[in-house]
């Protein structure tokens, strides 16, 4: 079956690799029909990607149909459109007992610690379909990248009308964004690119953009009239940036980062101290966060329509890759189409 092989940082190829097996007790067979391009890809391009081997086959935001499945309590059946959750846990770690599958100890996520679905088809556990008869294949890919802003609002316990900041306008900020609106705060969003702000207040509504080269701590200080805000999500993924954040959190509020740098991050103790911070790490998303995801697009709560900006076949991406990845080129989203 076709397969694109990460074989190395800054080197894809185009393979054939064998088709999957029968399938076992408690798993599906899936056609893989869109694939997202994430930050995590391209960090595994660049070789800058924690937790991460050569070569792989990476993809784990996936839009799929199901091809082969067994009798299961959920209903699902041969036709049926889903996105996949990615995240392969034992379900017996501590993090597993405590519904905390997302931080499992023995955490497989696909595309990262094992192949993923830059392929033909895929053998997935059922478990981890989630079935929808509205979305399109497109959408359903998008779910995954969604769920990361979930999930790190979910943590952040945002309450309605507070001040919270999200540093980094690209999609895992977005993602944020998305879902920190529905929370109904006051939302500043703070970025280095100006297209990028742009983008976020025309297409999702932020209520105000700061650029991050010109004083922003003052500009968030004066929006917040001096409080600062009560939250603040750092999804830069940059050191630089994520031991700054500190300095925008008001006292005694939360801290969450959303992004992962391969690295050390150091703050001041003191400072740390003196305003009572709460520190939370958001990684990866829940079972949960899926079922509401797609709910909500059904719904039309949540817009798609502006994240999908780049788009190819399997065949041409090996080519096309890098130039996704120029400043110039403006990347949301890319999908892979098999």
């Amino acid at each position: 079956m076709k397969t694109v092989i990460l074989d190395e940082p800054f080197k894809f190829s185009l393979g054939d690799t064998d088709e999957p097996g029968a399938i076992s007790a408690g798993e599906a067979l899936v056609r893989v029909h869109r694939v997202g391009i994430c930050g995590s890809d391209i960090h595994a391009y660049r070789g800058r990607q924690p937790f991460f081997s050569y070569p792989r086959i990476i993809g784990h935001e996936l839009g799929v149909e199901i091809v082969e499945i067994g009798a299961n309590e959920r209903g699902l059946k041969a036709g049926d459109r889903c996105s996949v959750e990615p995240y392969l846990n034992c379900g017996h770690c501590i993090a597993c007992r405590h519904g905390k599958s997302n931080c499992c100890t023995n955490l497989q996520v696909l595309g990262v610690h094992t192949d993923g679905g830059m392929r033909e088809f895929i053998k997935v556990p059922i478990t981890k379909l989630h079935k929808s008869e509205k979305l399109t294949l497109d959408q359903l890919a998008l779910v995954e990248t969604l769920g990361i802003g979930s999930h790190a609002v979910d943590r952040a316990m945002l309450g309605t009308g507070e001040f919270a900041l999200v540093i980094g306008a690209g999609p895992i900020g977005l993602s944020v964004i998305q879902f920190a609106k529905l929370a109904d705060v006051k939302l500043i969003v703070l970025d280095i690119n100006e297209q990028r702000l742009e983008f976020a207040r025309r297409q999702f509504g932020v209520d105000y953009i700061v650029n991050a080269n010109d004083k922003p701590l003052e500009k968030v200080m004066s929006i917040t009239g001096g409080d600062l805000p009560t939250v603040v999500f750092d999804a830069t993924g940059s050191a630089e940036s994520m031991m700054g954040a500190f300095q925008y959190v008001a006292h005694g509020c939360r801290l969450v980062f959303v992004g992962l740098m391969q690295g050390d991050i150091t703050f001041n103790d003191p400072f740390f101290h003196r305003r009572e911070m709460t520190l939370y790490a958001s990684r990866n998303s829940l079972p949960s966060n899926f079922t509401r995801i797609i709910a909500l697009m059904e719904e039309g709560r949540v817009n798609t329509a502006p994240w999908i900006t780049h788009r190819a076949s399997y065949a041409d991406i090996v080519g096309l890759f890098p130039s996704w990845l120029e400043p110039q080129a403006g990347l949301i989203k890319g999908i892979v189409e098999f």
